[in-house]
């Protein structure tokens, strides 16, 4: 089994994020400290949700190439979307409705990200390892996201 998440991370994500407002170089940078600092990993990146066509986009990213469009509540990232829960995925091919972006990943924990009642896209993780996130990587990749979202300008 893996090493769990340190959750020194969020500490080190608002110390790298700190005074910087470009949402891009925030969430690239993030996607990059969280590829450098979690182990057994494929992917590690971000969806955004797009209001007009109800759906999420590629947006920065670390790992292979992905797919662009995912509908909303629609495979695991959908999902988290719409219900706006983390999913926790031990087995993504036992997943319902499970989207094959990289065929190699078999875990993924994806966790909504919402600024106020305002749907902002998703952090998406995955990893080669069936069961590889932990309740506890869950409780610190939650606690990254409200602090990812502390740096997006509200504007």
């Amino acid at each position: 089994m893996s090493e769990s998440l340190n959750p020194i991370i969020t500490k080190q994500l608002d110390a790298l994020l700190y005074g910087e407002t470009n949402l891009v170089a925030n969430l690239s940078n993030a996607a990059a400290l969280l590829n450098q600092t979690l182990s057994d990993i494929n992917w590690a990146g971000f969806y955004l949700y797009q209001p007009e066509t109800d759906d999420l986009i590629l947006g920065p990213f670390q790992g292979n190439v992905a797919c662009v469009h995912i509908e909303n509540n629609h495979g695991v990232c959908g999902t988290a979307l719409a219900t706006q829960t983390t999913q926790r995925i031990a087995d993504v091919h036992q997943f319902p409705g499970h989207i094959a972006c990289d065929s190699a990943s078999n875990a993924e924990i994806v966790v909504p990200l919402t600024i106020g009642e305002t749907k902002f896209g998703v952090l998406d993780i995955d990893s080669p390892t069936k069961d590889r996130f932990t309740a506890a990587d869950q409780q610190v990749l939650e606690e990254f996201a409200r602090v990812l979202l502390s740096h997006v300008d509200k504007a």
